[in-house]
């Protein structure tokens, strides 16, 4: 922690405000966000890492989950293009590295900090992601089952937003 402030200090963004239940994937992705409120920029790490739990689901994130995410996550902060492919970049990276240790936490922290609304939009875009390359696959379907179920969402909320991306499931188009 001592460190990412000596970093922040030397490239001239000052302090930046800690939470102890940030994840280092939170920490790292909101120092990027130097310029929102520091709950804007936890809220927008931890959104842009979900997103990115389920592009990797398969194993394989491709540039169209790539770019969909960035969309969605220069929609959210308002961030411009290069803000938006950083946050992007290192929701990925952390995704890819730490994925195994962070998931649950990192899902849990956006939940404590979201509203049902705003977990309801993040499972939209959870589904967004995932058929940016015009299929679902099973991975990320469970994925996001997964996810819904961290964050509190009942089944039957996830249904709702599934039926819409029901021609770009994998596991609809094998029947």
């Amino acid at each position: 922690m001592l460190l990412m402030r000596s970093i922040l200090q030397l490239i001239g963004l000052g302090e930046t405000p800690v939470d102890t239940r940030d994840t280092e994937s939170v920490r790292r992705i909101a120092a990027e966000l130097a310029r929102l409120p520091a709950d804007v920029a936890r809220y927008i790490a931890a959104f842009a890492y979900v997103l990115a739990r389920v592009a990797h689901a398969d194993w394989d994130v491709s540039d169209l989950e790539i770019s969909e995410m960035r969309r969605i996550v220069s929609g959210l902060g308002e961030l411009d293009e290069t803000q938006a492919d950083l946050v992007v970049e290192l929701a990925k990276q952390q995704t890819v590295q730490l994925g195994g240790t962070e998931n649950y936490v990192v899902t849990r922290q956006f939940r404590d900090l979201s509203s049902k609304a705003q977990r309801l939009g993040l499972l939209r875009c959870m589904f967004a992601v995932a058929a940016a390359d015009d299929s679902v696959s099973h991975d990320e379907e469970l994925q996001i089952s997964q996810i819904a179920t961290e964050l509190g969402l009942t089944s039957d909320e996830v249904t709702a937003v599934r039926v819409s991306y029901r021609d770009k499931l994998a596991s609809l188009k094998e029947t």
